[in-house]
């Protein structure tokens, strides 16, 4: 792995791949999303501040858990520019997915715990199925596996 000087304060895409662990085309896709950001060179080459490693950082780990990319590129707005985040940027933004991970692992929780029955009964039903449907709120307007009423159908409010 290449070894930045610190009296390098910019990185180019290939040191910013190396040192992150992200492919330059995930770094382009990243920049494209405005979730990191980079200056050019007079010959047109990206450049990378130093806190582009804990911005890519954060993002390849909130990925991991499934946040949303429009999110992540939200809560990256909130994080100062030219610095890297330190602890307390990074509790405030943890707080604020907290919630959303909980849910997150309460649906994984179900679906471990009702997948072998899922796969085995096959019904598809809304009605009835505790992981399409688990509060049964489908139960009472209709049944069988539509989300959508079909077509030509009365809506039911």
């Amino acid at each position: 792995m290449p070894q930045i000087p610190q009296t390098y304060h910019e990185l180019t895409v290939g040191q910013l791949s190396a040192r992150s662990g992200a492919a330059v085309s995930a770094l382009h896709f990243y920049e494209s999303k405005g979730l990191i950001s980079s200056t050019r060179t007079s010959g047109n080459q990206r450049r990378y501040t130093r806190d582009a490693l804990r911005r890519v950082a954060f993002v390849r780990a909130a990925q991991r858990v499934g946040i949303p990319l429009a999110t992540i590129r939200d809560a990256l707005t909130e994080l100062p520019e030219g610095r890297t985040p330190n602890r307390e940027d990074w509790a405030r933004l943890s707080r604020a997915w907290r919630s959303e991970l909980d849910e997150r692992i309460e649906q994984l929780g179900r679906l471990r715990d009702h997948l072998t029955d899922c796969i085995g009964c096959g019904c598809l039903s809304l009605e009835t199925c505790v992981l399409s449907n688990p509060d049964d709120v489908f139960g009472d307007r209709m049944t069988g596996s539509r989300l959508m009423p079909e077509r030509g159908a009365a809506k039911r409010p």
